[in-house]
Formats: C-alpha cells, sequence, structure tokens
C-alpha cells in the first residue's frame, strides 16, 4: 500500500458539519490498510469566518476575506501542501486566497465544471446551489467555455430554507423529504444535477432522480485523495 505523500490543508467551518462530512468521505475513498495509508488533513474548522451571504447578497456584513487569506497562511504554514474548502459560495474568494499563499488551492467549483463538462457534453445542467452561488455567478463562470447550460430550481426560497435548517442541525431525513420535489421538478428539465452547496451534499444520498448526480463535495474528495498520494 503506497502512503500518503502530501499534506492538504482544509478551509472548513462553512458548516461545520460539511467540514466534517469532507473529511468522513476522504477517510472512506481513500484506499487503506491502516492508519498510516489515510490522507495527512490538517483543519481549521472555524466556524466564526464572516457570513459569505451577509457580505456578498445583503451587503451588511464584514468581508471575510482577510479571515479566510488568514487561515490559508496559517495551514500553509503549519505544512499543509495544497488547500481545500469545503464550501461553494466561498469560491468566489478564492482568487483573494491563492494570492496569499504560495500553495495551490483545489477548486471545487473549477474541477465540478470541468468533470461535468468532459462527462456530459453539451449537457443541461440543473443547478442546485444557494442563492449567493447563483448571484456570484461562480458556477455561471466556471462554465462560459464549455457547451454545458444551467437551469436553476423554480423553488429557490424552498432550496435556502433546506441549506439553513441543515446548518441548524435539523433532521436530515426530514429535510430530505422536503428537498426531494424541489431537486426532482428541476432533475426533470435537466440531463444532470449538480449538487452546488455543501449542505445539500449532505442530503445527496437520500435523492431517486432518473437523471446523473455529480456531488461537488465528491468531486473535491477525489482531487484531495489525488493530490495526497500522487504515485497511485
Amino acid at each position: 500500500m503506497m502512503r500518503s505523500r502530501r499534506v492538504v490543508g482544509i478551509i472548513g467551518g462553512m458548516g461545520p458539519a460539511a467540514t466534517v462530512e469532507l473529511m468522513r468521505r476522504v477517510v472512506a475513498r481513500t484506499p487503506a490498510e491502516d492508519d498510516e495509508d489515510h490522507v495527512h488533513l490538517i483543519v481549521d474548522n472555524n466556524p466564526q469566518i464572516p457570513s459569505r451571504i451577509a457580505h456578498l447578497i445583503d451587503r451588511t456584513g464584514p468581508d471575510p476575506t482577510p479571515e479566510l487569506q488568514r487561515m490559508a497562511r496559517g495551514l500553509e504554514s503549519a505544512g499543509a501542501e495544497a488547500l481545500a474548502m469545503p464550501c461553494n459560495t466561498a469560491h468566489r474568494y478564492a482568487d483573494a486566497i491563492r494570492a496569499a499563499v504560495s500553495i495551490p488551492l483545489l477548486d471545487m467549483v473549477a474541477l465540478t465544471a470541468r468533470q461535468i463538462a468532459t462527462r456530459f457534453t453539451g449537457a443541461r445542467v440543473g443547478l442546485l446551489a444557494s442563492s449567493a452561488v447563483l448571484d456570484t455567478g461562480v458556477y455561471a463562470r466556471a462554465f462560459e467555455a464549455t457547451a454545458c447550460t444551467l437551469r436553476v430550481s423554480a423553488s429557490q426560497p424552498g432550496i435556502m430554507q433546506v441549506i439553513r435548517d441543515v446548518k441548524r442541525g435539523g433532521s436530515l431525513p426530514e429535510i430530505s423529504r422536503r428537498f426531494a420535489p424541489m431537486a426532482g421538478a428541476l432533475a426533470a428539465e435537466s440531463d444532470v444535477l449538480l449538487i452546488a452547496c455543501t449542505e445539500l451534499s449532505m442530503l445527496a444520498e437520500a435523492l431517486a432522480v432518473r437523471v446523473s448526480v455529480v456531488d461537488s463535495m465528491d468531486v473535491l474528495t477525489e482531487a484531495i485523495v489525488a493530490f495526497a498520494n500522487p504515485t497511485q
């Protein structure tokens, strides 16, 4: 068994449960026979990062950029050789994070768009995401050079309530029951569903739709495992 060779730093806390879920998936996806075969993660699970929605959408909150940059520098100083961030909305600040460090950011948005454009050329992509992701256009820009087209849910207020309820620690089975018809309606007019919110990622396994589902958290998980084990 090839040992993990490179260390990944996680800019976490957006939200805390999503960060823990990413760590769980990395463990589950790593080929391992013993502890030392697993990926070395350095995790800053910081729920005190200023609200991205308050800053980007409401225009009432402080800019989270300085805190995100501080965390990135701290992870690099602690030995991280690449960074990962399990929050699609926070990728609006990806360029500022890259500017603060000398190590790469495993860009969940860019990697996800590239995977979908490669696997589903010219697809209608149903984008299940927070309103901040939609309004800032992070995925719209990522898909600009592809033949894919994006579609969004007609029930965006309901999607946002689902995201808030996951953040509050609500019952996932109950939240999934409310989420399923909204996801199903978008799936009916799409060729592939894109789960582009890490809170929604926690509900993705319960979806029963007739189209393919690509979960951005799974894409990031695969990138982390591949980076940590470059010779595998």
